[in-house]
Parts: C-alpha cells; sequence; structure tokens
C-alpha cells in the first residue's frame, strides 16, 4: 500500500509539471516594422530584393548606364534608405540603358546580372544580358565585369533581356525573354557552365504569349523569375506589354524531367497577379520573391502604377507584399493593394527602421557636420567628433536622376558646392535648396564596409577632409579623387 501510494505520489508530481509544458503554445513570429507600399517611389521599376546578413539589398531598372542600390534593416526603411552606386561601365559597346537587375549569390560571390545597351543607342533593339561579380559576400561589392550571355540563335543578333538563374538537379540554366526562329517576345533558357558563362551557343523556347491575357497590347512573355516549395518549381513571367494597365503575372511549374524542353512546364491557364481597379493599382508586373528574416514567410516585390496610363517609365513604383500557399501547394498570390496601405512588415525584423545617416570619415572617424547647427546660407560644413547631434545627421534624399541631395535633419538644407566652383579646394558648405547640379551628389561604392565616395554631379569632384586632418572642425571640401581614405565616408543609419 505504501509503495501504491508513493508511485501515485510521484506521478501526480510529474504530470503537475508537465501540464504547463503542455499547455504552452509555439510563440508566433513577432511581426515587422510597419511600413507602406512603394517601398521605393523613384525608379522604381523591375525589382530584385534579397534579404542577406540582416539588411535588404534593393536593386531596379535605372535607364541609364549606372546602377544603384538601397540597403536598410527593415522593409520600411528603404524608402528612404541612400541610392548607392554599386555599378557603371566606361565601355560604349555596353554601358547605357541598364535594365531589370538582378542579384544570385554562388560559391561565395554576388553576381549582378542586367540588360544593357550600347552609348547612345535608340531604345530598345540593342540590348544584351551581362554579368559581373562581387570580389566578396558584400551584396554592394565593388564589382568587376565578367562576361555578355546571350545565344547565337536569338533575334535580333543575340537580343535578351530579363535574364534570371534557375537552380535544378545542382545545375544552373540562364532564363530570359527573347526571340528564337521569328517567334513573339518568349521565355528562352539555356544551361550554364558556371554563373557568368552559358554552356554552347543556343537557346531553347520554353514559353510564347498565345493566351489572350498574354496578348494586350503586344504579346510578350518576359521577367522569368523562379519559386521553389516543397520540392516543386514553379516559374512566374510577365505577360502582355508593359505600356498597358494589363502588364500581370503567369505562371508556369517544371512537370517534367528537363528544364530545356517546352513540354516539361505547364503553364497555368489564368494569371496569377494582375490589375486591381478598386485599389488603384495597374499593371502589376516584373516579380522577385524574398523571405522574412526569420525564414517564415514568402514575400513578394513588384513593379506597379498607379494610373492606367501610367506606362512603361519611370512612374512605375517598387511595392512589396506577403503571400501564401493554396491546399494544392501553388503560390496565392492575392492581389496587389492600394498606395498608402500600412501593414506589418516582414516576421523577425527586430532593427529599427532608420530616419536619417550619419556620414563618418574612414580616415578621422570623424562625423560631417554642420557648424553649430547654424541655420544661415553659407555655414560651413566640417568634421566633428561624432556626438548624435540632429546638425550631424542627414536625410539621403533620391532625385530620381542617380543622384541625391544631402539634407541637414537640424536645418533644413541641403549640402552645396560653393559658388558652383569647379577648383580643388571649394568649400563644401549650406544652402537653401535650389534644384541644381551643385547641390546635388552621386554616392559610389569603393569598399566594402559601406564607404562610399560622395560625388558631385557638377564638378566630378569628391568630399575630401582638409590636408587629412584628424582635428575637429577640419574643413571638409571638394577635390579631385585621390582614393584615400580621408576621402571615403560610410554610411551610418540613425534615427
Amino acid at each position: 500500500m505504501f509503495r501504491t501510494r508513493h508511485w501515485l505520489t510521484l506521478l501526480a508530481a510529474l504530470l503537475a509539471l508537465l501540464v504547463p509544458v503542455v499547455g504552452i503554445q509555439p510563440a508566433a513570429a513577432a511581426e515587422g516594422r510597419p511600413y507602406t507600399n512603394p517601398v521605393k517611389s523613384q525608379k522604381g521599376a523591375d525589382p530584385w530584393l534579397e534579404y542577406y546578413n540582416g539588411n535588404y539589398y534593393l536593386v531596379t531598372t535605372s535607364f541609364t548606364g549606372v546602377l544603384t542600390m538601397r540597403k536598410s534593416p527593415t522593409l520600411a526603411g528603404l524608402s528612404t534608405a541612400p541610392s548607392v552606386q554599386v555599378w557603371s561601365d566606361t565601355t560604349s559597346t555596353r554601358n547605357n540603358n541598364f535594365w531589370a537587375p538582378e542579384l544570385h549569390f554562388f560559391d561565395g560571390h554576388w553576381y549582378l546580372y542586367y540588360s544593357g545597351a550600347p552609348s547612345g543607342a535608340a531604345c530598345c533593339d540593342q540590348q544584351r544580358t551581362y554579368v559581373v561579380e562581387s570580389a566578396g559576400t558584400d551584396p554592394m561589392g565593388p564589382y568587376t565585369f565578367k562576361n555578355q550571355l546571350t545565344g547565337s540563335n536569338l533575334d535580333p543578333g543575340g537580343w535578351l533581356i530579363d535574364a534570371t538563374v534557375l537552380k535544378y538537379n545542382s545545375k544552373l540554366y540562364l532564363v530570359g525573354s527573347g526571340a528564337i526562329g521569328g517567334s513573339k517576345q518568349s521565355l528562352v533558357i539555356a544551361p550554364m557552365t558556371n554563373p557568368y558563362t552559358i554552356s554552347g551557343s543556343t537557346f531553347s523556347l520554353i514559353s510564347q504569349p498565345t493566351l489572350a491575357w498574354e496578348t494586350s497590347g503586344a504579346p510578350v512573355n518576359e521577367g522569368p523569375e523562379p519559386l521553389y516549395h516543397d520540392g516543386r518549381t514553379f516559374l512566374t513571367f510577365s505577360a502582355s506589354y508593359c505600356v498597358t494597365a494589363d502588364y500581370k503575372l503567369g505562371q508556369l511549374e517544371l512537370t517534367g524531367t528537363d528544364p530545356l524542353l517546352a513540354s516539361s512546364w505547364t503553364k497555368k491557364q489564368t494569371p496569377v497577379f494582375q490589375r486591381n481597379d478598386a485599389a488603384g493599382v495597374y499593371g502589376p508586373g516584373h516579380n522577385g520573391f524574398f523571405t522574412s528574416p526569420d525564414g517564415t514567410e514568402n514575400w513578394l516585390v513588384y513593379h506597379a502604377n498607379d494610373s492606367a496610363s501610367g506606362g512603361c517609365g519611370n512612374g512605375r513604383t517598387t511595392r512589396a507584399q506577403k503571400f501564401t500557399w493554396n491546399a494544392d501547394g501553388t503560390p496565392n498570390f492575392g492581389t496587389p493593394v492600394a498606395l498608402g496601405t500600412t501593414l506589418p512588415g516582414p516576421a523577425g525584423e527586430t532593427a529599427v527602421t532608420p530616419t536619417a545617416y550619419t556620414l563618418v570619415n574612414r580616415n578621422s572617424g570623424k562625423c560631417l557636420d554642420v557648424e553649430g547647427g547654424n541655420t544661415a546660407d553659407g555655414t560651413n560644413i566640417f568634421q566633428w567628433t561624432c556626438n548624435g547631434g540632429a546638425n550631424q545627421k542627414w536625410r539621403i534624399e533620391d532625385q530620381a536622376d542617380d543622384t541625391s541631395r544631402l539634407v541637414n535633419v537640424a536645418t533644413g538644407k541641403v549640402m552645396d558646392t560653393a559658388d558652383c566652383a569647379t577648383a580643388d579646394g571649394t568649400d563644401l558648405r549650406q544652402w537653401s535648396w535650389l534644384n541644381n547640379n551643385c547641390q546635388k551628389f552621386r554616392l559610389v561604392y569603393t569598399a566594402t564596409g559601406d564607404y562610399v565616395r560622395i560625388v558631385n554631379e557638377s564638378t566630378g569632384k569628391v568630399a575630401d577632409v582638409a590636408d587629412c586632418s584628424s582635428a575637429d572642425g577640419a574643413d571638409v571640401r571638394q577635390w579631385t579623387w585621390l582614393n584615400n581614405n580621408c576621402q571615403q565616408w560610410q554610411i551610418r543609419p540613425t534615427t
């Protein structure tokens, strides 16, 4: 009897311990920081968004010979993050009209794929696809040119845009938009021997625009993007002419075993994402995919217009929204949400959304500062020990022409090259915004660690700490680029 009571007592004690454990439910993933579309309102077409090592990286079409990238620890922060130039090309046969850039990571390097044209070429028959390679694991580079990617059977003369990389059975394939043998603009594919080389010289057609919803304005299949889920491989694509409000997303699934065969792909007979007139969203398309920081959510990034006549240019803005999966294992992208709708950001975001930035000199470790926070035009800009003051904080505002203006948080005035002079040593000061090139700057990525050179658009000269001084109050002036640490600045987010 004693032994029975003893075991009953032990059992009761164990149950008392277990009950709270059984009652505890797994905590839901923390919602990310609230964000509002658009996540990029300047040059927002053909977006590619990547989450890597604590930051989002966003790159979009420029229509020039420059690619800029934004970096932010939150999705919300991308809307005001600095646009930093990560690639330009001086080779005249390929330094114009950059479209549809994408980032992919292979073998310890980032590869940036994009289409471009010769200098001075009219749109759009001379577009070709190119790839550059990062020096290391920093998505912002620096990058070096690797190759042109094209095929001998592409019309006319190798025309290829919107390239992406498909991974299947440990092999790489380049998928893009082109034409073969007089076809309409279609999806084409070729095997790759490495991330920057096509295996062989020919492409195969895998999808042509034949359905009514693929032919609005003109028959088009473009912007292919792979999506992998539960062992299945999908390929979204953009259909119809981008000038129309009926630009939209279609979907293929790899149901065969050879991605090079059109018969291996099954096309869904209806669009999977399209205009939402009630929400004022027109022509949504050219998407990408990314995963939330905690890995639990799938997200769609895409561009769209806010009017039916928005067209195919820089009026398109970058938008993002979460998507889910249907019971049959296919993606459910829902409908595009209206601009101005505040939504929870991707799950697992923990950083505070930046609202401004400090610029810290690489040589001295001191901050770009408006002297005394004085609001007068002509107040000097110099370096000073970083102290968190508003006169050391800057909003770096994209001007939609590959340049930015640097607006001081304390004074509301902008960095300005004195009297628009071109001489070395010309002072950098603050001034009321006049919207001229002397007040516009390019942030050009220089070295891993977020170091940039601040290049004046009018003079081509850079922000330089006089005589490489490390003293408080040392003047910041413009000077010819010497590639030294006194001319490099680190962008640090702040609030």
